[in-house]
């Protein structure tokens, strides 16, 4: 299943996120429980789990919820929740260990570093833009940034979703036609830090970054587009977002 912020799901655990940033701990523990009940799909129970486990009051409630959580990850075992293992058996081994459970935290934070390294992820990988481009050209780090003109960019950005890639092409400056690319990676590359185990555990939108070129290998056709209300939304979430980009 590919993440989607207009999945029901998903976006009940965006708005119980809007609620805990206005200080407001029961509305969003109420929005997370209803996104858990009402969840129909093993990738949703994990997400909305994960979040059910941070509104808990004790440690053994919270594990149990995280722990929950990482079983129906382990049941999706694909690139969207791999992503996010080092951070759940982390958080896992540090419940055993406020509980006193070392032989179960120690077992935890081994399994926790065994997901340490570069993304596995084997693509097919995407790239947004309202550049005119053509296959065999590269797309190199040093752009200015989409969200803060003045940054020059360290690195090339792509992603396993076409979604994503499709977003990126609208939010993008220019007055061309919305392109994704699909691309290839010449080098190595890892998880975008920017959205990395921000607001979601891990990297389920499969963002990552090079400091290699990116190959162009074809064009997607199909990918859907947005509608004007929902750009119109994430140029108003875009605006309110406080923090430095990692560049």
């Amino acid at each position: 299943m590919e993440f989607s912020p207009s999945n029901p799901i998903i976006k009940l655990c965006i708005q119980g996120m809007g609620a805990e940033e206005k200080g407001e701990p029961d509305e969003a523990s109420r929005l997370f429980l209803q996104a858990w009940n009402e969840a129909t799909n093993d990738f949703e129970k994990y997400i909305a789990a994960y979040y059910v486990a941070r509104h808990q009051d004790n440690v053994a409630d919270k594990l149990k919820w995280l722990e929950t959580a990482l079983q129906f990850a382990l049941r999706v075992n694909n690139e969207a929740t791999v992503s996010a293992f080092l951070g759940l058996y982390s958080s896992i081994a540090k419940c055993y260990e406020d509980l006193g459970d070392v032989d179960n935290a120690k077992r935890n934070f081994e399994l926790a570093k065994s997901f340490r390294g570069d993304p596995s992820d084997k693509g097919p990988f995407y790239h947004g833009t309202k550049a005119d481009l053509s296959v065999g050209d590269l797309l190199t780090p040093g752009g200015s940034s989409n969200y803060q003109p003045d940054l020059i960019m360290n690195h090339i950005y792509f992603t396993a979703s076409a979604y994503g890639a499709g977003l990126a092409a609208a939010l993008a400056k220019g007055d061309g036609r919305e392109r994704v690319y699909i691309v290839e990676p010449t080098g190595s590359f890892e998880n975008d830090p920017n959205v990395t185990d921000r607001k979601f555990p891990g990297n389920p939108t499969r963002s990552y970054r090079s400091l290699a070129p990116l190959k162009i290998v074809g064009e997607a056709t199909d990918w859907a587009r947005q509608t004007p209300e929902e750009l119109q939304e994430w140029r108003e979430r875009l605006a309110n977002v406080k923090g430095e980009i990692i560049n």
